[in-house]
C-alpha cells in the first residue's frame, strides 16, 4: 500500500518548518507529490526562503547550495560536502509516488530532525551513514539497481535478437521471483548451475553466447563466494 503523508495534520505545521525541492526531475517531482502539495517544488532557478532539498544532479550541488547556505540537504548518495548535509532514499525513483514502507535513507552530516522526520513520514527508515563510506555504499547500490537492470535488460534484448520471443511478460516474472527468494531466503534463495557446481550445463550455456558476454557470463558466476 503506497505510503503518503497524514490528512490530518499538515506537514508543515508538524514540523514547524517550511521546506522546498529544488529540482524537478523524477525525485523531486516524486517526493513533492508524496509530500500533498504540502512541500513546494521549484526549477533549479528558484529561491524559496526557509529549508531546502536540493534534487539536482550531483555536478550542480554546490552552485545550487550557494543560494542557500545553512539552510539546505542535498539528496546525493556519492558525493560528500562537509558544509551540507545529505540525506539519501536507497530506492529507485519513476517520477510518482511509491511505497517506501522501509526503504534505508542515508543520513550524512547535521540533517535537521524536521527534515528526517519529513521522509520518516513517507515510511523512510533512516540510518546514518559516515562520509567515509558513502562511495561504497554507492557503488553497492548501483551494483543493485543500475547494474541489475543492465544486465535484465541485455538479456531481454539477447533473446529478441535471436528470434526467442518469450510471452506474457516475458522475463520479468524470473527477476521478481528471484528477488523474493533472495529477501526471504538469503544465500540459499540464489539458485542456477554455477550454485550447483553443474559443469557440463555452464559450459553449454557460455558457448551459447556471444563471444563479447562469454567471460562476463563466466565471471559473474563464479564470483560470488557466500559468506560473511
Amino acid at each position: 500500500m503506497t505510503r503518503r503523508t497524514s490528512d490530518s495534520v499538515p506537514i508543515n505545521e508538524k514540523m514547524h518548518q517550511s521546506l522546498s525541492i529544488i529540482g524537478r526531475g523524477k525525485l523531486g517531482r516524486a517526493l513533492a507529490e508524496a509530500w500533498n502539495g504540502q512541500v513546494q517544488l521549484y526549477s533549479r532557478e528558484g529561491r524559496p526562503s526557509g529549508w531546502v532539498l536540493l534534487a539536482v544532479p550531483d555536478d550542480q550541488i554546490e552552485s545550487v547550495a550557494e543560494h542557500f547556505q545553512g539552510r539546505c540537504v542535498h539528496l546525493s548518495g556519492s558525493r560528500h560536502f562537509p558544509h551540507i548535509p545529505c540525506v539519501h532514499p536507497l530506492t529507485s525513483f519513476n517520477g510518482g509516488v511509491s511505497d517506501w514502507s522501509d526503504t534505508p535513507l542515508a543520513i550524512t552530516g547535521e540533517v535537521p530532525d524536521f527534515v528526517t522526520d519529513a521522509f520518516r513520514h513517507l515510511g523512510f527508515a533512516p540510518f546514518s551513514l559516515p562520509a567515509e563510506k558513502k562511495a561504497l555504499y554507492h557503488a553497492a547500490a548501483v551494483f543493485t539497481s543500475g547494474h541489475a537492470a543492465t544486465l535484465w535488460l541485455l538479456v531481454d534484448k539477447l533473446l529478441r535478437d535471436n528470434d526467442v520471443h518469450l510471452p506474457g511478460r516475458g522475463i520479468w516474472p524470473l527477476a521478481e521471483k528471484t528477488l523474493l527468494n533472495l529477501q526471504q531466503y538469503g544465500e540459499a534463495g540464489r539458485t542456477g548451475p554455477f550454485v550447483r557446481n553443474d559443469v557440463e550445463t555452464i559450459k553449454r550455456d557460455t558457448d551459447a553466447l556471444p563471444e563479447s558476454l562469454q567471460s562476463l557470463f563466466a565471471l559473474i558466476g563464479e564470483f560470488y563466494e557466500g559468506g560473511s
